[in-house]
């Protein structure tokens, strides 16, 4: 097993990010925004994120009006053989991040008329059994729907799904916690059941609907499942920080087929920056089927979850709508938020679980926020 003392992580990481800083330029900066200051405040908050966490590998991006203005990696994806982060082609576990890439599956299906999400789950996975209470897919997906999630050592299986049906069998049987639309309980399980119902409405395997639909018109050439069967080059390796033995080691053998959908997707910061693009190109998703999906879902009709159909929404203290997602894998934590009225889309991916960036994905997007006003405020004085 791979031991490293936070202090030896933290001297290798302070010297690898100097050699870094200067060498990676944003790979499309604006002609007409200056967003040097911005960059650097950025660059500064993420290496403090390094060095209070001893992450060995960070990857992070920003885009402004479809544009990526800059991206870049940290440290390193393989300690060991020093190899260091490429934001472009380093692959990360994105965990929940993995939902909103599902649920461009469900728009798609819905655009075309193949989902109804107030429709039963039954409707589309014919093989799921019925329980006390009849569940829909907008109350699956919005986390109202009572199915469970993990329980004990779940989160950290070692077992290969071959199918999405496999995987919903760990569940199935199991009852409902609460009358669906009276409770919020995040459910990864309940996204194991979004996929089939992609299934369903397709008539499609998953993944190859993923694959034919979502990743490959959108470019998303470095996101896929996690399937360990396979060889997935650029794949980082994951790493936790052991708090008792203030070492920071590898982590533990994980399979996610058994949640692909929920959780089991890997990714790029470049990639997921298109990715958010592509929620807010009109041609790709419509503006209402974007309101179907971020708007949050209430529970008892009077109480907002914040969490529409795979998305999160809220509104910062200063009146700024965003929508994003979390994301927490075994190895690695995620974040990517969306300023839709600003254009701003930030990517923050990492290679260990033991990472807390107390909100700095909204710092570094008001920092670009910043740049972009100040530069049209001064253009029409």
């Amino acid at each position: 097993m791979i031991k490293i003392f936070r202090h030896q992580i933290s001297f290798i990481l302070i010297f690898f990010s100097a050699l870094l800083i200067g060498c990676n330029t944003p790979p499309e900066e604006s002609k007409t925004i200056d967003y040097t200051s911005a960059i650097d405040s950025s660059l500064r908050m993420m290496q403090k994120v390094q060095l209070d966490t001893s992450v060995p590998g960070l990857a992070m991006a920003v885009s402004v009006d479809g544009k990526i203005v800059w991206m870049e990696g940290i440290g390193y994806s393989d300690i060991e053989n020093r190899v260091p982060v490429d934001p472009a082609v380093t692959m990360f576990r994105i965990g929940s991040v993995s939902k909103p890439i599902t649920t461009t599956a469900m728009a798609l299906l819905l655009q075309q008329g193949k989902l109804n999400p107030d429709a039963l789950i039954q409707t589309y996975v014919s093989y799921f059994p019925e329980k006390k209470y009849p569940i829909t897919v907008r109350q699956v997906a919005g986390h109202i729907a009572g199915i469970r999630h993990y329980r004990g050592g779940e989160n950290i299986s070692n077992i290969h799904y071959e199918t999405v049906k496999d995987g919903i069998s760990i569940f199935a049987e199991d009852s409902l916690l609460f009358q669906p639309g009276s409770e919020f309980f995040y459910s990864s399980y309940g996204w194991n059941l979004i996929s089939a119902v992609v299934e369903g409405a397709s008539n499609e395997d998953f993944l190859t609907y993923m694959q034919q639909n979502v990743f490959s018109p959108l470019n998303l050439n470095h996101t896929m499942a996690e399937d360990k069967t396979k060889p997935l080059p650029g794949l980082t390796h994951f790493y936790t920080y052991n708090m008792d033995s203030a070492y920071v080691e590898a982590a533990p053998e994980v399979d996610n087929s058994y949640k692909w959908a929920g959780g089991g997707f890997v990714s790029t910061v470049e990639d997921l920056i298109a990715f958010g693009n592509a929620w807010l190109d009109t041609s790709f998703i419509s503006i209402s089927t974007r309101e179907e999906f971020i708007t949050p879902q209430m529970v008892n009709d009077t109480t907002s979850t914040n969490y529409g159909m795979g998305w999160v929404q809220k509104v910062t203290e200063s009146g700024r709508t965003w929508f994003g997602h979390s994301g927490g894998s075994i190895g690695g934590i995620t974040q990517l938020v969306i300023y839709p009225k600003e254009g701003i889309v930030v990517a923050l991916l990492s290679n260990s679980d033991e990472v807390n960036y107390n909100g700095v994905e909204h710092k570094i997007a008001q920092q670009f926020i910043q740049a972009k006003e100040g530069m049209n405020t001064s253009n029409n004085q």
